[in-house]
């Protein structure tokens, strides 16, 4: 990009160019991180600009707007949002996965983690296993076969997506959901079921403990946000934990279960 409209080197060129450039300063700083790279290989000189990040939050979608979209998605993206609701996988290591990566018979991703931090196991839900089965059935995909497309792809085709759902239903806050979303609903989520921020920050991949306190408070959950269970039994108790609900509190021997809407 930098090539097709400056000189690379002439760096005070460069530097006019970014901070002409419209966009947020994280885009803006990533520019000059990759022309610094440039600088470096070819034994260049330059100051480069610094740039105060915003400290807005994510949004964090609800379960409602996920299956939206989910539901509004051909098979294919029905499959690769159901992922990145389950697995909380940032996009880039969905485009990196093989086919290796998966364990077809018990429900696994093996994720070989980007940005320098730990690998990590995740579960997949069984209705996104049955469709994982089901679309590597119909592909003739090698073990090291990268079996998605790339991340510039995924995002032109949830735009489309979201964009007709939020048409069709009159749902513009569905515009502000970009795949990075489904990531920050899963820590969200994640957190708000365990309270475990530890065990947050090791399913996200995360090598600094800070980068996942952000996700302690995004959401404000408020009562009429649940589905509320009663159930009397351990077995039916098991049933509403795997489907996502947490424990309350016991009543009259009846234990009260939520899970949010």
């Amino acid at each position: 990009m930098l090539a097709k409209s400056v000189n690379l080197d002439n760096p005070k060129e460069i530097k006019e160019y970014i901070a002409r450039k419209k966009g947020k300063n994280s885009y803006k700083e990533g520019i000059a991180d990759a022309y610094n790279r440039y600088v470096k290989y070819n034994k260049m000189t330059w100051e480069k600009p610094t740039f105060r990040r915003s400290s807005q939050p994510p949004y964090v979608p609800t379960q409602e707007e996920i299956t939206i979209l989910i539901s509004n998605a051909g098979p294919k993206y029905a499959l690769i949002l159901s992922l990145l609701k389950d697995t909380g996988m940032r996009p880039i290591e969905l485009e990196r996965s093989t086919l290796r990566w998966y364990d077809l018979q018990r429900g696994l991703v093996n994720v070989e983690t980007a940005k320098y931090g730990a690998g990590r196991t995740l579960k997949l839900k069984p209705q996104t296993h049955a469709m994982l089965k089901d679309y590597v059935a119909k592909h003739d995909f090698g073990l090291n076969d990268k079996i998605f497309p790339k991340v510039i792809s995924m995002n032109k085709s949830l735009q489309r997506i979201r964009n007709r759902a939020a048409k069709k239903l009159q749902r513009p806050e569905l515009l502000r959901i970009c795949l990075y979303s489904f990531r920050h609903y899963f820590a969200t989520m994640l957190y708000h079921r365990t309270k475990d921020i530890l065990h947050v920050k090791g399913k996200m991949g995360h090598r600094n403990l800070q980068s996942t306190l952000i996700y302690t408070h995004l959401v404000n959950f408020k009562d009429d946000e649940y589905t509320v269970k009663a159930v009397k039994t351990i077995p039916e108790a098991c049933k509403l934990i795997e489907a996502g609900f947490e424990y309350v509190t016991e009543l009259d021997e009846v234990k009260l279960f939520r899970k949010r809407k």
